[in-house]
């Protein structure tokens, strides 16, 4: 049994909860690996991808960004949202991708920020639907 838990929380509601091996996180300066006995650790997450691995089994999720914190063998991901990579709406992905191209080629400077963020987004959907 892992001595590792993870909860992985959205605004949504619990993502996963649960006993695992390793964490590799999208961390604001690249990505990193929590293993048991990790120090204690506050980190702003970006866009990516979560990925969770226990005896057994891996799977992946995409995230957006958030916070991740360390403490005592315990992880817990605070996340705008978090997808499972087999959960992943591909069609609605590649139309959220043309929707925020379009907008940032129109220059609207208000729309700009937000839709770098969507595209963003969208294309981490789709890069990890390419994972299930």
């Amino acid at each position: 049994m892992a001595a590792l838990h993870i909860d992985v929380v959205t605004p949504r509601g619990l993502i996963y909860s649960g006993d695992i091996k390793s964490c590799v996180a999208p961390g604001a300066d690249g990505e990193f690996c929590i293993l048991e006995n990790h120090t204690a650790l506050l980190s702003v997450l970006r866009i990516g991808i979560l990925r969770l691995e226990w005896e057994g089994g891996k799977k992946i999720l995409a995230a957006s960004g958030g916070f991740l914190e360390v403490n005592n063998n315990r992880i817990s991901v605070m996340v705008e949202t978090a997808e499972w990579a087999e959960d992943i709406d591909v069609e609605r992905a590649r139309a959220a991708v043309e929707r925020a191209r379009k907008r940032i080629l129109q220059h609207q400077d208000i729309e700009i920020p937000r839709a770098k963020l969507a595209l963003a987004r969208a294309l981490n959907r789709l890069k990890i639907s390419s994972h299930n």
